[in-house]
């Protein structure tokens, strides 16, 4: 199992709307796809996102980190001693996270070749489908309940809205103008990507609780380096307090675990450096019997196939956010994980069970 090659290729993809959250408005999926090449022809992919406002990336520093830096300690490389490459993976730069991790579901990709076993079975095989929400971004309450009644229309009984932008009053206008359309039995999770106060959070949240609007859980209300502010928020509320932006390492979760500053963490390969990491941060958190999520950033069906595989290996992972690849106007890969409306279901092919990339989009 030597490495012989190590290629990287842009893509950009238009999605079929803006997607706006509290930090930023996404017209395009751009990323950066990884094909690794072993001697004997066998081919692991994998793909890392720019998201700057989260991970600090461009698609110019993955590229970097990618070339210049992880290829020269993989080719030539034997992958059955892959411990010390993902050991030499993450010591190799600090942060640069979604570089890391697209080098990673690559390797694993193979790993899992040579297992012959789909990845999620290679990594434990906790379950073989899964059902995912569908994200309504932020735009004026009339319209976020129309995009809302749309997504039930097509199956989806679990949406995540955004919030976190203006003022506490029209985040709550959002909510209450999306659940009157919905009724009361489609759950609801809100994400307010850092833009809340620790004050703003309570008062909004508890608000919620009070107008029985029967959230499922909050995620990440404040700034992702204010653990203190979380850990207020979740000590003054009743609804669940999930952590994302505030946990990218091992070390990020064990602080907010140990300082009770959430009820749940949002796991994603993007902030982890990939599924090596990844499965540290889950097996902490099933330690402290914590349930954690899965989801991703804009991404295309290959970053998101592979974060599907990892959170279908992880009993503790029990709430999955993977719509981004229906967000987007093109799919440039064949075969990988296959959607049915909300449910997600994994090919018997071993690894991740690509059977062709595309080059392109715009």
């Amino acid at each position: 199992m030597i490495i012989r090659t190590v290629e990287t290729f842009r893509v950009a993809i238009p999605l079929k709307k803006p997607f706006k959250t509290a930090l930023r408005t996404v017209n395009v999926a751009d990323a950066i796809y990884v094909r690794i090449q072993l001697e004997d022809g066998r081919e692991g992919y994998g793909e890392a996102p720019p998201t700057h406002v989260i991970t600090g990336e461009s698609l110019a520093s993955i590229e970097f980190a990618i070339e210049e830096v992880f290829k020269p300690l993989l080719i030539g490389k034997d992958l059955r001693f892959h411990e010390s490459l993902f050991q030499s993976l993450h010591h190799a730069m600090t942060h640069n996270t979604s570089a890391k991790a697209a080098v990673d579901m690559a390797l694993y990709d193979l790993l899992a070749q040579e297992a012959g076993l789909p990845l999620y079975q290679y990594l434990g095989g906790a379950k073989s489908e899964l059902t995912t929400d569908y994200t309504v971004s932020v735009n004026t309450p009339t319209e976020m309940a129309n995009d809302a009644v749309g997504y039930v229309l097509n199956g989806f009984h679990i949406l995540k809205v955004k919030v976190g932008t203006g003022e506490i009053v029209d985040d709550i206008k959002r909510i209450k103008a999306i659940r009157e359309v919905i009724g009361p039995d489609i759950k609801l999770r809100l994400d307010a990507n850092q833009g809340w106060t620790p004050k703003e959070a309570v008062r909004a949240i508890t608000q919620l609780e009070q107008e029985n609007f029967n959230i499922e859980f909050v995620e990440q209300p404040v700034l992702a380096h204010d653990i203190e502010g979380l850990k207020y928020v979740t000590q003054h509320t009743l609804i669940p307090i999930m952590a994302d932006e505030s946990v990218f390492s091992i070390y990020d979760a064990k602080r907010v675990i140990e300082m009770r500053a959430a009820d749940l963490i949002n796991i994603k390969l993007m902030k982890a450096g990939g599924i090596y990491q990844a499965l540290k941060i889950a097996s902490l958190a099933a330690s402290y019997d914590m349930d954690c999520m899965t989801g991703s950033m804009i991404e295309t069906k290959l970053g998101v196939g592979a974060a599907a595989h990892f959170a279908a290996s992880q009993t503790n992972i029990i709430y999955y956010d993977f719509d981004a690849p229906l967000m987007l106007k093109q799919d440039l890969i064949q075969g990988g994980i296959q959607y049915e409306g909300a449910k997600i279901t994994f090919r018997t092919a071993p690894g991740l069970g690509i059977e062709r990339v595309n080059k392109g989009g715009i």
